[in-house]
């Protein structure tokens, strides 16, 4: 399955206004870096992967509209999956863009 272009047009608009911002193919998916780091993709799987504060996932998780990121079967530390289903407004994607770029500006480099 191919990234949703929709979403990855979507992903773009909440970034314009982000210095620094490039845009890479990955993994079937569409990255999007922010300081030199993936904050967030428009997944190959469906969906938006969200790079997160590991110490912040499980807070992040109780509302329900993100699961764990899992390659291979396993969860990836760090990295939260969103379905489609709730990103469906621009208030509930700017959210989760939010959260991952400011994760990856905090990286030390």
């Amino acid at each position: 399955m191919a990234y949703d272009t929709y979403l990855a047009d979507r992903i773009r608009e909440q970034l314009a206004g982000n210095r620094g911002v490039h845009e890479q193919p990955m993994f079937g998916g569409l990255d999007f870096l922010v300081a030199g780091r993936i904050a967030v993709a428009a997944s190959g799987q469906g969906g938006l992967m969200v790079r997160v504060d590991p110490a912040d996932a499980d807070r992040l998780l109780v509302t329900g509209a993100a699961e764990p990121m899992r390659m291979k079967g396993r969860a990836v530390r760090g990295w939260l999956h969103v379905e489609t289903d709730h990103l469906r407004t621009t208030r509930q994607l700017a959210k989760w863009v939010a959260i991952g770029t400011a994760t990856a500006e905090r990286i030390p480099r």
